[in-house]
């Protein structure tokens, strides 16, 4: 008899099938930062979208808005946001609505924050002092690094932490069935700097907030920053297993 899940789903797969599929989507997973023009069938990106929903949610209030933006609406978004990032004086009245980084930085995390950003600036060739190349390279975020789909996140401003915890695990959701078939995505936390102008671009009411945007498509593996593979702590680093 084959083995279903509580929702009544077929598990034609072994156990150790199941394990290696799931786990081989979630090792390959990456921020990956170029992509191929291939666009990515809207059916494909629905059926993404709704293995993500089966993530959790207390109470199951599913605090999940997406946007998925592609061809001249994409377009429209990236050369608003690029404009606004290259103009200095433009660029100051842009300002995140929530800290997404600690306001005072500390070991560990500063260290492997600078770590896995010199390892991206060594792979492209960009020194410490060139200002201009760095500036350039994190304006590729407001083309969605070439992705063809664009995905803003966003959630109702009443949800608390509760919820933002929720949504992590539905954005989790989506790199992942996304792996499964073939395709990449980076999460993208610079789009909320912009929010003003995604707000206009998108026509939210006011109770949305921008949660995160994400680059979906076929990536560009000839690119050197699609080489990079971050550094892991080890789990006896973040665990403590207490048995008496």
């Amino acid at each position: 008899m084959e083995e279903s899940t509580p929702l009544g789903l077929e598990l034609p797969m072994s156990p150790e099938e199941r394990v290696a599929a799931v786990d081989e989507a979630i090792n390959t997973r990456g921020s990956l930062r170029a992509f191929l023009p291939t666009p990515v069938p809207r059916a494909q990106i629905e059926e993404i979208l709704r293995v993500a929903s089966r993530a959790p949610s207390g109470t199951n209030t599913q605090p999940w808005q997406v946007h998925v933006l592609t061809g001249p609406a994409r377009d429209r978004l990236c050369r608003r946001v690029r404009a606004a990032y290259d103009d200095p004086e433009e660029r100051a009245r842009h300002t995140e609505e929530y800290a997404y980084y600690p306001i005072e930085w500390r070991s560990p995390y500063i260290d492997r924050r600078r770590k896995v950003g010199w390892d991206l600036y060594g792979l492209l060739g960009i020194a410490k002092t060139d200002k201009a190349r760095m500036h350039e390279q994190h304006g590729r975020n407001y083309a969605f690094f070439d992705a063809p789909v664009g995905l803003i996140f966003t959630i109702d401003r009443v949800m608390q932490r509760g919820s933002w915890l929720d949504y992590g695990m539905f954005l989790q959701n989506v790199m992942v069935a996304a792996r499964a078939r073939g395709l990449h995505t980076c999460p993208q936390a610079a789009w909320t700097q912009f929010h003003r102008i995604i707000a206009e671009e998108l026509g939210l009411s006011p109770e949305q907030m921008v949660v995160c945007g994400m680059a979906l498509g076929h990536a560009d593996m000839s690119k050197a920053e699609n080489t990079l593979v971050t550094e892991r702590e080890p789990v006896a680093g973040f665990t403590r297993f207490m048995e008496n």
